[in-house]
C-alpha cells in the first residue's frame, strides 16, 4: 500500500514539474493577461527595434502569453494574431472577450438563476471568478454568471478564485430565487 501511495505522489509531482512555465517569470505558459493602457504595440520580435504588427487601443483587452524572452512576452489574441509586447504594457488582471453568434448572452444572479442583464458580442468583461463551466463577470455596473464557453480569455476547465464560501453564496441566491418564485405565484 505504501509503495502505491509513493508511486502516486511521485507521478503527481513529476506531472506538475513538467508543466510549461515561463523562463523569465516561472509562471504558467500559456496564461491570460490584459492590457494596462489604451495604447499598446505588438511587434514582430522582442525589441523596440522590430516593426509594429498591431496597435491595440483598448485598455483591458485580453491576450494570451505563449512565450517569454527577457522583458518581452509573446502574445496571441482571439483572432490568432501573434507578436511581442513589453511586459510593462500588460497586467495580470483577468479580463475576457465575449464571443457569441447570438445577439446577447444572459447574465444570471446564480447558476440556473434569474436573468439580471444581457451582454453582447465583442464586449470586454472583468473576470471575477470561474467554476468549471461558468464565470462570474463584471461589465460597467452589471455583475453575473455566464457560461464560460462565451468567454475568450479563460481556459476550458480553469477555476479562478473559488473558495469554500462559494457554496453558501450559491445557496443564498438559490433561496432568494425560490422565495421570489413563490411570491410571484400568489
Amino acid at each position: 500500500m505504501k509503495i502505491i501511495l509513493a508511486f502516486i505522489l511521485v507521478v503527481s509531482f513529476s506531472s506538475k514539474s513538467n508543466a510549461d512555465v515561463g523562463k523569465e517569470t516561472g509562471l504558467e505558459i500559456p496564461r491570460y493577461v490584459s492590457l494596462k493602457s489604451n495604447d499598446a504595440n505588438i511587434r514582430v520580435g522582442p525589441s523596440k527595434n522590430y516593426p509594429i504588427v498591431i496597435k491595440y487601443i483598448k485598455k483591458n483587452y485580453p491576450l494570451k502569453i505563449i512565450e517569454e524572452y527577457q522583458e518581452w512576452r509573446k502574445v496571441e489574441d482571439f483572432k490568432k494574431n501573434i507578436g511581442w509586447i513589453h511586459k510593462s504594457l500588460i497586467s495580470g488582471n483577468r479580463t475576457g472577450l465575449i464571443l457569441t453568434s447570438n445577439n446577447n448572452i444572459e447574465l444570471l444572479n446564480t447558476l440556473g438563476g434569474k436573468v439580471v442583464g444581457k451582454i453582447g458580442h465583442g464586449n470586454i468583461v472583468k473576470i471575477e471568478k470561474c467554476k468549471i463551466d461558468w464565470c462570474f463577470i463584471e461589465i460597467n455596473s452589471f455583475k453575473g454568471w455566464i457560461n464560460k464557453k462565451y468567454i475568450w480569455g479563460v481556459k476550458v476547465k480553469e477555476i479562478i478564485k473559488i473558495n469554500f464560501l462559494q457554496i453558501f453564496e450559491d445557496l443564498y441566491w438559490k433561496s432568494i430565487n425560490f422565495l421570489d418564485d413563490i411570491q410571484n405565484r400568489f
